[in-house]
């Protein structure tokens, strides 16, 4: 038990209660704690994974020597820079922060502390996409589809924020570059907040990513397709597989299904975090990875914010005419 990470989690929802169970799980890690503003809840939790409830995440200080922090997006930055700062290596949960300044203020912090963060983007550890990242050579052309039912859930922000931000990762992460033209658009429909979006990113070099996420979807679907040099490269990120097409001599056209290790992307994750615990490396989606994702993401929302209003303009202007 010794050899072991001593963990705790900071917020015991949803997001909170899958990282209890793979904490319990994992053999590199020993569960010490969850910390809860809501007594039930935290009491509960303890009860189930066998640990001890806390209600305030500064008496988790000395106990454990890392924590993942699952709390609503707009805490991250004051409760995670609190855990840096008391000498905790931190997992938080995707998006980093509320706001480019929050997530430059995390990034600094662990810095100045000597402290491990990395971020909860979880598609990274999907095995289809690890395995997609193996095969990148010159990506050229993206269409990402992500749709999901609606939920009460993760509402405090946008879509782009909950949903479509797993996947500007990827593209980020592949294409190696910052996008050079951001052209977006979305609507609320069931929340105060943007439940569907689409958006086009274009490159230097050409790159285009087309990206589309609801949350008001009558089905769930987690699609990506890139197109490079002779190559076309799809991937179910639910059914954790792909499907390979090459061009070849003679343009004889190879197909051949992605080699992928089905594994619970939840589980990859924390064993990542906590091998960076140990050996004090660069995690593998750092705070600075997940702070120019969050960058971009909110170029996203500035834009449908500015469509919003080219929309309302129009409305406005017909009313006028018809009136």
């Amino acid at each position: 038990m010794s050899d072991r990470v001593k963990v705790a989690v900071v917020g015991a929802g949803v997001f909170g209660e899958n990282h209890l169970r793979v904490i319990c799980q994992s053999q590199n890690a020993e569960l010490v704690a969850v910390a809860d503003i809501e007594a039930q809840r935290r009491e509960q939790a303890a009860a189930r994974y066998g640990c001890r409830a806390v209600a305030d995440w500064s008496e988790l200080k000395g106990h454990v020597q890392a924590a993942v922090l699952a709390t609503p997006t707009v805490t991250h930055a004051d409760l995670g820079c609190r855990l840096l700062q008391s000498g905790i290596d931190l997992l938080v949960e995707k998006p980093l922060a509320a706001s480019n300044q929050e997530a430059e203020a995390l990034c600094r912090t662990a810095a100045a502390h000597g402290r491990i963060l990395q971020v909860g983007h979880l598609e990274r550890f999907n095995p289809a996409v690890m395995a997609l990242g193996k095969l990148v050579t010159l990506p050229l052309f993206f269409e990402i589809h992500r749709m999901s039912v609606f939920a009460p859930r993760s509402l405090d922000v946008d879509v782009v924020l909950d949903l479509m931000i797993h996947d500007l990762d990827i593209v980020l992460h592949l294409v190696g570059k910052t996008p050079e033209e951001v052209r977006a658009a979305g609507i609320r429909i069931l929340s105060e907040k943007v439940d569907i979006a689409n958006v086009r990113l274009a490159f230097p070099g050409g790159c285009v990513a087309n990206m589309t996420a609801s949350r008001v979807s009558t089905e769930k679907v987690r699609k990506l397709r890139l197109f490079q040099p002779h190559q076309y490269i799809s991937i179910d990120y639910a059914r954790q597989d792909g499907v390979v097409f090459t061009v070849g001599e003679n343009r004889g056209i190879g197909f051949q299904p992605l080699a992928a290790e089905k594994r619970e992307p939840l589980a990859a994750q924390l064993d990542a975090f906590l091998e960076a615990v140990r050996s004090r490396s660069r995690p593998h989606v750092s705070g600075e990875d997940a702070a120019r994702t969050l960058a971009v993401a909110l170029q996203i929302l500035d834009g449908i914010q500015r469509h919003g209003q080219i929309v309302q303009e129009t409305l406005t202007s017909l009313d006028r005419t018809t009136s």
